[in-house]
């Protein structure tokens, strides 16, 4: 069955009628519905003067930062404080969506409503007649689904038709870019054949950055420098992504590793200010000595 066909026998919504009751509604969609009065009050005339004062723009830096925390109760496994943080996210989307219906854009019903047609119209393996193998099948429905959208939502309109790149928001973090503008651009078969060739050109992309390294750095090889190190980066990520890793959990990873390591250099020493007295070749035999120390912990803690 091709795509459009897939999209085209998709049923509505109500095919969620079939659904048990609570998992359509039930105490969760209760507790959603007040914490939704709740922040509507705090906008009020009689609510609270800083929730009032704020903005899309005012509160928008915020929705990253509890992104990332989230990140961090995950990555340290820490259930009730991902409760928590799960609960700081739900309130940048109740915030939006207040602000937006006081704007008149839309309301959370429209927010909930849109997502609920969403994931039935991409799940037609589900809630229509086609039919999703392994994951990797339903992915591919759910791309061409999406691509389907996107030209249904250009119909009519005397724009050319939005490249395959169009979507893919600048604003997000630089390696999240990266990663999906890579998946975007292999959907064309623009794409690294393996992931031998991207470690190809990785070694490419340092013998490039290295004949930049000069000891007269002027503004003009600062900026070369800066592409050279620019594609070092996209390189590493579309080579994580080849390999189906995540390389934002990659990364932060290593940064976990490099502090377990380096706190444990800082404790050998007797602290911050010992440690800034040591010459760096004994530094390097405290970084061998603590790498050792934590690669046995890790081992004894798999």
């Amino acid at each position: 069955m091709r795509p459009e066909a897939q999209i085209g026998d998709s049923p509505p919504l109500d095919r969620t009628a079939g659904l048990p009751e609570s998992k359509v509604t039930g105490p969760a969609g209760e507790s959603v519905g007040r914490a939704a009065a709740l922040m509507a009050h705090l906008r009020g005339p009689e609510g609270c003067p800083w929730d009032r004062e704020q903005t899309f723009d005012s509160i928008k830096r915020n929705t990253l930062e509890e992104t990332y925390e989230v990140f961090d109760a995950i990555e340290r496994r820490a259930w009730p404080d991902l409760r928590d943080e799960l609960g700081d996210m739900l309130l940048q989307v109740l915030f939006y969506a207040q602000m937006a219906s006081e704007a008149g854009y839309f309301t959370l019903a429209d927010v909930a409503d849109g997502l609920s047609a969403k994931l039935i119209r991409r799940h037609p393996h589900i809630f229509g007649d086609a039919t999703a193998k392994d994951a990797a099948a339903v992915q591919k429905t759910w791309n061409a689904v999406k691509q389907q959208e996107r030209l249904e939502k250009q119909a009519g309109t005397d724009a050319a038709a939005p490249g395959l790149l169009a979507d893919v928001s600048r604003a997000m973090p630089a390696m999240t870019e990266a990663h999906k503008l890579g998946s975007r651009a292999a959907q064309a078969g623009f794409d690294w054949p393996s992931a031998e060739g991207l470690i190809d050109k990785l070694e490419e992309e340092i013998r490039e950055l290295k004949a930049e390294l000069t000891p007269d750095l002027t503004v003009r090889r600062a900026a070369a420098l800066e592409d050279e190190l620019g594609d070092l980066l996209f390189t590493s990520v579309n080579l994580a992504r080849h390999l189906r890793l995540d390389p934002e959990t990659a990364l932060r990873g290593a940064n976990a590793k490099f502090r377990r390591r380096f706190n444990a250099m800082e404790k050998t020493a007797g602290g911050r200010d010992e440690l800034a007295k040591k010459d760096p070749a004994e530094l390097e035999e405290m970084w061998a000595q603590a790498k050792k120390t934590t690669l046995q912990m890790d081992d004894s803690n798999a």
